[in-house]
Protein backbone atom coordinates (compact mmCIF):
# COMPACT_ATOMS: atom_id res chain seq x y z
CA UNK A 1 0.00 0.00 0.00
CA UNK A 2 3.16 2.68 0.42
CA UNK A 3 4.39 1.37 -2.03
CA UNK A 4 1.24 2.60 -3.89
CA UNK A 5 0.74 5.74 -2.42
CA UNK A 6 4.21 6.80 -3.24
CA UNK A 7 4.18 5.43 -7.11
CA UNK A 8 0.33 7.33 -7.32
CA UNK A 9 2.32 10.59 -5.24
CA UNK A 10 5.12 10.57 -8.07
CA UNK A 11 2.60 10.32 -10.46
CA UNK A 12 0.46 13.13 -9.45
CA UNK A 13 3.63 15.04 -9.20
CA UNK A 14 5.03 14.33 -12.75
CA UNK A 15 0.91 15.17 -14.45
CA UNK A 16 1.32 18.84 -12.09
CA UNK A 17 4.73 19.41 -13.63
CA UNK A 18 3.95 18.93 -17.20
CA UNK A 19 0.45 21.39 -16.41
CA UNK A 20 2.65 23.96 -15.09
CA UNK A 21 5.23 23.71 -17.81
CA UNK A 22 2.32 24.14 -20.02
CA UNK A 23 1.00 26.64 -17.65
CA UNK A 24 4.18 28.98 -18.05
CA UNK A 25 4.94 28.01 -21.71
CA UNK A 26 1.49 29.83 -22.32
CA UNK A 27 2.16 32.88 -20.03
CA UNK A 28 5.89 33.26 -21.32
CA UNK A 29 3.85 33.37 -25.08
CA UNK A 30 1.36 35.90 -24.01
CA UNK A 31 3.80 38.53 -22.08
CA UNK A 32 6.50 37.72 -24.40
CA UNK A 33 4.38 38.60 -27.48
CA UNK A 34 2.58 41.87 -25.60
CA UNK A 35 6.22 42.75 -24.93
CA UNK A 36 7.39 42.83 -28.29
CA UNK A 37 4.18 44.52 -30.07
CA UNK A 38 4.17 47.21 -27.56
CA UNK A 39 7.78 48.10 -29.35
CA UNK A 40 6.25 47.51 -32.80
CA UNK A 41 3.18 49.64 -32.08
CA UNK A 42 5.27 52.66 -30.36
CA UNK A 43 7.65 52.53 -33.56
CA UNK A 44 4.90 53.53 -35.77
CA UNK A 45 6.16 55.69 -38.73
CA UNK A 46 5.41 59.36 -37.89
CA UNK A 47 2.50 60.49 -39.88
CA UNK A 48 2.72 62.97 -42.52
CA UNK A 49 1.97 67.00 -40.64
CA UNK A 50 -0.67 69.41 -42.62
CA UNK A 51 0.13 72.65 -43.26
CA UNK A 52 -3.45 73.24 -42.54
CA UNK A 53 -5.70 74.79 -39.90
CA UNK A 54 -8.94 72.13 -38.72
CA UNK A 55 -11.68 72.84 -36.19
CA UNK A 56 -12.74 69.72 -35.08
CA UNK A 57 -16.41 69.13 -33.76
CA UNK A 58 -16.73 66.18 -31.59
CA UNK A 59 -19.69 64.07 -30.98
CA UNK A 60 -20.28 65.35 -27.33
CA UNK A 61 -21.65 62.07 -26.23
CA UNK A 62 -20.54 60.00 -23.70
CA UNK A 63 -19.64 56.02 -24.52
CA UNK A 64 -18.99 54.18 -27.03
CA UNK A 65 -18.47 57.89 -29.08
CA UNK A 66 -16.22 59.32 -26.38
CA UNK A 67 -13.55 57.08 -27.57
CA UNK A 68 -13.91 57.97 -31.16
CA UNK A 69 -13.68 62.06 -30.46
CA UNK A 70 -10.45 60.98 -27.96
CA UNK A 71 -8.90 58.85 -31.10
CA UNK A 72 -9.27 61.19 -33.63
CA UNK A 73 -8.33 64.38 -31.50
CA UNK A 74 -5.04 62.98 -31.05
CA UNK A 75 -4.86 62.15 -34.70
CA UNK A 76 -5.26 65.14 -35.70
CA UNK A 77 -2.87 66.97 -33.39
CA UNK A 78 -0.18 65.23 -35.01
CA UNK A 79 -1.33 66.04 -38.54
CA UNK A 80 -1.90 69.54 -38.87
CA UNK A 81 -0.65 72.87 -37.49
CA UNK A 82 -2.91 74.35 -35.89
CA UNK A 83 -6.63 72.22 -34.30
CA UNK A 84 -9.31 73.49 -31.89
CA UNK A 85 -11.56 71.05 -30.42
CA UNK A 86 -15.03 72.11 -29.59
CA UNK A 87 -18.41 69.93 -28.47
CA UNK A 88 -21.28 70.41 -30.57
CA UNK A 89 -23.07 72.57 -28.06
CA UNK A 90 -20.22 75.49 -28.25
CA UNK A 91 -20.78 78.51 -29.48
CA UNK A 92 -18.32 77.61 -32.74
CA UNK A 93 -18.89 81.04 -34.31
CA UNK A 94 -16.37 83.20 -32.61
CA UNK A 95 -14.08 80.36 -32.77
CA UNK A 96 -14.46 80.08 -36.79
CA UNK A 97 -13.87 83.62 -36.63
CA UNK A 98 -10.78 83.73 -34.52
CA UNK A 99 -9.34 80.75 -36.27
CA UNK A 100 -10.39 80.78 -39.62
CA UNK A 101 -10.02 77.14 -39.87
CA UNK A 102 -9.24 75.28 -43.09
CA UNK A 103 -11.95 72.72 -42.72
CA UNK A 104 -14.29 72.11 -40.30
CA UNK A 105 -14.41 68.67 -39.66
CA UNK A 106 -17.84 67.33 -37.56
CA UNK A 107 -18.10 63.98 -36.07
CA UNK A 108 -21.50 62.38 -36.53
CA UNK A 109 -23.28 65.07 -36.65
CA UNK A 110 -26.60 65.02 -35.14
CA UNK A 111 -25.93 67.49 -32.54
CA UNK A 112 -24.20 70.01 -34.00
CA UNK A 113 -26.66 72.91 -35.31
CA UNK A 114 -27.75 72.69 -39.57
CA UNK A 115 -27.46 76.74 -39.22
CA UNK A 116 -24.22 76.77 -38.06
CA UNK A 117 -23.03 74.65 -40.92
CA UNK A 118 -24.98 76.98 -43.27
CA UNK A 119 -23.13 80.04 -41.54
CA UNK A 120 -19.28 78.37 -41.68
CA UNK A 121 -20.05 77.70 -45.31
CA UNK A 122 -20.88 81.38 -45.72
CA UNK A 123 -18.01 82.32 -45.21
CA UNK A 124 -16.36 80.02 -47.56
CA UNK A 125 -14.78 77.54 -45.18
CA UNK A 126 -14.95 73.91 -46.48
CA UNK A 127 -17.08 71.32 -44.39
CA UNK A 128 -17.12 67.67 -43.74
CA UNK A 129 -19.24 65.35 -41.82
CA UNK A 130 -18.14 61.93 -40.71
CA UNK A 131 -20.74 59.78 -40.16
CA UNK A 132 -20.22 56.82 -37.99
CA UNK A 133 -23.23 54.93 -37.61
CA UNK A 134 -24.26 54.19 -41.31
CA UNK A 135 -26.69 52.99 -42.30
CA UNK A 136 -27.95 52.25 -38.90
CA UNK A 137 -29.49 56.08 -38.60
CA UNK A 138 -29.70 57.46 -42.40
CA UNK A 139 -33.06 58.40 -41.22
CA UNK A 140 -31.35 61.30 -39.87
CA UNK A 141 -28.28 61.48 -41.36
CA UNK A 142 -30.37 62.07 -44.85
CA UNK A 143 -31.43 65.48 -43.61
CA UNK A 144 -27.95 66.46 -42.78
CA UNK A 145 -25.64 64.97 -45.47
CA UNK A 146 -26.61 68.07 -47.82
CA UNK A 147 -25.30 70.48 -45.84
CA UNK A 148 -21.68 69.76 -45.60
CA UNK A 149 -19.49 70.25 -48.75
CA UNK A 150 -17.82 66.47 -47.87
CA UNK A 151 -19.78 63.33 -46.75
CA UNK A 152 -17.59 61.13 -45.20
CA UNK A 153 -19.13 57.54 -44.05
CA UNK A 154 -18.05 54.31 -42.95
CA UNK A 155 -20.56 51.97 -44.77
CA UNK A 156 -20.16 51.49 -48.81
CA UNK A 157 -24.01 51.06 -49.32
CA UNK A 158 -24.37 54.74 -48.71
CA UNK A 159 -22.44 56.34 -51.00
CA UNK A 160 -25.28 56.19 -53.75
CA UNK A 161 -27.57 57.29 -50.89
CA UNK A 162 -25.97 60.55 -50.21
CA UNK A 163 -25.26 61.06 -53.77
CA UNK A 164 -28.60 60.60 -54.81
CA UNK A 165 -29.80 63.47 -52.05
CA UNK A 166 -27.55 65.69 -53.78
CA UNK A 167 -24.51 66.11 -52.14
CA UNK A 168 -21.43 66.66 -54.38
CA UNK A 169 -18.91 65.06 -52.61
CA UNK A 170 -19.49 61.41 -50.78
CA UNK A 171 -16.53 59.62 -50.20
CA UNK A 172 -16.29 55.87 -48.25
CA UNK A 173 -14.13 56.37 -44.99
CA UNK A 174 -13.85 53.45 -42.59
CA UNK A 175 -13.31 54.45 -38.98
CA UNK A 176 -10.21 52.77 -37.86
CA UNK A 177 -7.98 52.50 -34.66
CA UNK A 178 -6.37 53.97 -32.00
CA UNK A 179 -2.74 51.88 -31.38
CA UNK A 180 -2.27 53.48 -28.56
CA UNK A 181 -4.82 52.06 -26.90
CA UNK A 182 -6.15 49.05 -28.87
CA UNK A 183 -2.32 47.25 -28.80
CA UNK A 184 -1.71 43.93 -27.04
CA UNK A 185 -1.65 43.67 -23.14
CA UNK A 186 -0.39 41.71 -20.86
CA UNK A 187 -3.41 40.27 -18.56
CA UNK A 188 -3.14 37.43 -16.09
CA UNK A 189 -4.23 33.90 -15.95
CA UNK A 190 -7.44 35.05 -13.94
CA UNK A 191 -8.95 36.90 -17.02
CA UNK A 192 -7.77 34.92 -20.03
CA UNK A 193 -10.93 32.93 -22.20
CA UNK A 194 -11.19 30.54 -24.39
CA UNK A 195 -13.77 33.09 -26.13
CA UNK A 196 -14.85 36.16 -25.75
CA UNK A 197 -18.04 38.62 -26.76
CA UNK A 198 -18.10 42.65 -26.04
CA UNK A 199 -20.96 44.09 -27.25
CA UNK A 200 -24.56 44.45 -27.19
CA UNK A 201 -27.49 41.74 -27.81
CA UNK A 202 -29.48 43.24 -30.98
CA UNK A 203 -31.45 40.13 -31.99
CA UNK A 204 -29.73 39.18 -34.91
CA UNK A 205 -27.05 38.42 -32.00
CA UNK A 206 -29.68 36.63 -29.73
CA UNK A 207 -30.61 34.34 -31.89
CA UNK A 208 -27.27 33.23 -33.16
CA UNK A 209 -26.02 32.60 -28.96
CA UNK A 210 -29.19 31.04 -28.84
CA UNK A 211 -27.46 28.48 -31.50
CA UNK A 212 -24.54 27.85 -30.48
CA UNK A 213 -24.47 28.82 -27.14
CA UNK A 214 -25.05 24.79 -26.27
CA UNK A 215 -22.01 24.01 -27.66
CA UNK A 216 -19.96 27.18 -26.96
CA UNK A 217 -20.54 27.47 -23.32
CA UNK A 218 -18.35 24.22 -22.65
CA UNK A 219 -15.50 26.77 -23.51
CA UNK A 220 -14.25 29.09 -21.04
CA UNK A 221 -16.05 31.86 -22.30
CA UNK A 222 -17.66 35.89 -21.26
CA UNK A 223 -19.96 38.19 -23.07
CA UNK A 224 -20.34 41.22 -21.67
CA UNK A 225 -22.63 44.32 -22.54
CA UNK A 226 -26.57 45.06 -23.02
CA UNK A 227 -29.79 42.76 -23.16
CA UNK A 228 -28.15 39.94 -22.87
CA UNK A 229 -31.00 38.41 -20.80
CA UNK A 230 -33.36 38.30 -24.14
CA UNK A 231 -31.28 34.60 -24.42
CA UNK A 232 -33.70 31.57 -24.65
CA UNK A 233 -31.71 30.34 -21.64
CA UNK A 234 -29.86 33.14 -20.06
CA UNK A 235 -30.62 31.57 -16.57
CA UNK A 236 -28.41 28.70 -17.31
CA UNK A 237 -25.78 31.03 -19.24
CA UNK A 238 -25.92 33.86 -17.09
CA UNK A 239 -22.62 33.10 -15.25
CA UNK A 240 -20.99 33.46 -18.30
CA UNK A 241 -22.22 36.82 -19.02
CA UNK A 242 -21.69 40.36 -17.47
CA UNK A 243 -24.69 42.07 -18.04
CA UNK A 244 -24.99 45.55 -18.75
CA UNK A 245 -21.38 46.34 -18.53
CA UNK A 246 -19.67 49.33 -20.70
CA UNK A 247 -16.16 48.67 -20.79
CA UNK A 248 -13.73 51.60 -21.22
CA UNK A 249 -10.64 50.98 -24.59
CA UNK A 250 -8.06 49.85 -22.16
CA UNK A 251 -10.54 47.40 -20.75
CA UNK A 252 -11.69 46.19 -23.49
CA UNK A 253 -8.09 45.62 -25.17
CA UNK A 254 -7.32 43.62 -22.51
CA UNK A 255 -10.24 41.67 -22.71
CA UNK A 256 -9.14 41.35 -26.62
CA UNK A 257 -5.35 40.47 -25.11
CA UNK A 258 -6.77 37.85 -23.17
CA UNK A 259 -9.40 36.14 -25.14
CA UNK A 260 -7.49 32.84 -27.84
CA UNK A 261 -10.56 33.98 -30.22
CA UNK A 262 -12.80 37.14 -30.31
CA UNK A 263 -16.06 36.79 -31.86
CA UNK A 264 -17.08 39.60 -34.35
CA UNK A 265 -20.76 39.60 -34.92
CA UNK A 266 -22.31 42.80 -36.69
CA UNK A 267 -25.85 44.41 -36.14
CA UNK A 268 -28.16 44.08 -38.68
CA UNK A 269 -29.33 46.52 -40.74
CA UNK A 270 -33.15 45.95 -40.27
CA UNK A 271 -33.44 45.38 -36.59
CA UNK A 272 -37.15 46.82 -35.87
CA UNK A 273 -35.76 47.71 -32.14
CA UNK A 274 -32.94 50.00 -32.61
CA UNK A 275 -33.03 51.62 -35.97
CA UNK A 276 -33.83 54.54 -38.16
CA UNK A 277 -33.26 52.80 -41.36
CA UNK A 278 -36.59 53.13 -43.21
CA UNK A 279 -35.06 52.63 -46.81
CA UNK A 280 -33.78 49.09 -45.61
CA UNK A 281 -30.00 50.18 -46.46
CA UNK A 282 -27.87 47.15 -47.02
CA UNK A 283 -24.85 46.91 -44.47
CA UNK A 284 -21.77 45.53 -46.19
CA UNK A 285 -18.76 47.78 -44.43
CA UNK A 286 -17.01 46.17 -41.24
CA UNK A 287 -17.78 47.54 -37.59
CA UNK A 288 -14.98 49.32 -36.10
CA UNK A 289 -14.21 46.60 -33.32
CA UNK A 290 -12.78 44.37 -36.47
CA UNK A 291 -9.78 47.01 -36.60
CA UNK A 292 -9.66 47.14 -32.80
CA UNK A 293 -9.59 43.32 -32.09
CA UNK A 294 -6.75 42.91 -35.02
CA UNK A 295 -4.51 45.51 -33.74
CA UNK A 296 -4.57 43.94 -29.95
CA UNK A 297 -2.92 41.02 -32.03
CA UNK A 298 -5.92 38.71 -31.04
CA UNK A 299 -7.67 36.26 -33.29
CA UNK A 300 -11.07 37.22 -34.30
CA UNK A 301 -13.65 35.45 -36.01
CA UNK A 302 -15.82 37.15 -37.75
CA UNK A 303 -19.36 37.16 -39.48
CA UNK A 304 -19.12 37.73 -43.06
CA UNK A 305 -19.39 41.15 -44.51
CA UNK A 306 -18.97 42.10 -48.72
CA UNK A 307 -16.45 44.97 -48.06
CA UNK A 308 -14.20 42.51 -45.57
CA UNK A 309 -11.96 41.32 -48.35
CA UNK A 310 -10.98 44.96 -49.82
CA UNK A 311 -9.53 45.29 -45.67
CA UNK A 312 -7.93 42.19 -44.96
CA UNK A 313 -6.79 38.86 -46.84
CA UNK A 314 -9.48 36.36 -46.09
CA UNK A 315 -7.71 33.07 -44.65
CA UNK A 316 -4.58 34.67 -44.03
CA UNK A 317 -5.30 38.01 -41.89
CA UNK A 318 -9.13 37.49 -40.89
CA UNK A 319 -11.45 34.62 -40.74
CA UNK A 320 -15.03 34.38 -41.47
CA UNK A 321 -17.93 32.22 -40.33
CA UNK A 322 -21.05 31.88 -43.02
CA UNK A 323 -23.26 29.53 -40.03
CA UNK A 324 -23.79 28.65 -36.30
CA UNK A 325 -22.08 25.56 -37.65
CA UNK A 326 -19.08 26.97 -39.48
CA UNK A 327 -18.72 28.99 -36.48
CA UNK A 328 -18.68 26.41 -34.02
CA UNK A 329 -16.57 24.27 -36.61
CA UNK A 330 -13.66 27.22 -36.46
CA UNK A 331 -13.71 27.78 -32.80
CA UNK A 332 -12.91 23.80 -32.20
CA UNK A 333 -10.35 23.89 -35.31
CA UNK A 334 -8.62 27.17 -33.98
CA UNK A 335 -8.49 26.56 -30.61
CA UNK A 336 -6.66 23.08 -30.97
CA UNK A 337 -4.50 25.01 -33.61
CA UNK A 338 -2.92 27.96 -31.74
CA UNK A 339 0.08 28.82 -34.01
CA UNK A 340 -1.95 29.20 -36.73
CA UNK A 341 -4.04 31.03 -34.71
CA UNK A 342 -1.38 33.48 -33.72
CA UNK A 343 -0.14 33.22 -37.51
CA UNK A 344 -3.34 35.13 -38.47
CA UNK A 345 -3.60 37.46 -35.95
CA UNK A 346 -0.24 38.56 -35.98
CA UNK A 347 -0.75 39.43 -40.10
CA UNK A 348 -4.06 40.92 -39.03
CA UNK A 349 -2.40 43.42 -36.68
CA UNK A 350 0.39 44.47 -38.72
CA UNK A 351 -2.09 45.08 -41.62
CA UNK A 352 -4.04 47.26 -39.53
CA UNK A 353 -0.96 49.47 -37.90
CA UNK A 354 0.00 49.33 -41.75
CA UNK A 355 -3.55 50.71 -43.37
CA UNK A 356 -6.28 51.18 -40.96
CA UNK A 357 -5.16 53.86 -38.21
CA UNK A 358 -7.12 56.77 -37.65
CA UNK A 359 -3.78 58.68 -39.21
CA UNK A 360 -3.96 56.95 -42.02
CA UNK A 361 -7.41 57.77 -42.61
CA UNK A 362 -7.44 61.23 -42.09
CA UNK A 363 -4.60 61.25 -44.60
CA UNK A 364 -6.80 59.78 -47.10
CA UNK A 365 -9.45 62.51 -45.95
CA UNK A 366 -7.32 65.26 -46.30
CA UNK A 367 -6.19 63.90 -49.84
CA UNK A 368 -9.45 64.48 -50.46
CA UNK A 369 -10.18 67.67 -48.80
CA UNK A 370 -7.14 69.51 -50.37
CA UNK A 371 -6.13 68.06 -53.43
CA UNK A 372 -3.99 70.80 -53.70
CA UNK A 373 -1.55 69.70 -51.06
Amino acid sequence: MAHQRKANSYASYLTGKQLGYGEGVRDGHHFGKAAVMKQLIEQQQVPHVWNKRVLFVTTGKHYPYSPLDQAITQALQKMTVQLQVAPPTADILPLVNQMMPDLVLVLEGMGFPLSMVHQIREKGIQTAIWLTDDPYYTDITGRLARYYTHVFTLELSCLDFYRQLGCPSVHYLPLGVNPSVFMPKPVDGRQRWEASFIGSGYWNRIHFFNKVLPQLSKRKLVISGWWWDRLKRYKRYRSRIRLGTWMGPEQTASFYSGSQIVINLHRSPDDESYNLNGRKIPALSVNPRTFEIAACAAFQLSDERADLASLYVPGEEMVTYSSPEDFLAKVDHYLRHPEERSRIALRAMQRTLRDHTYEARLQRMFEIVFPEG
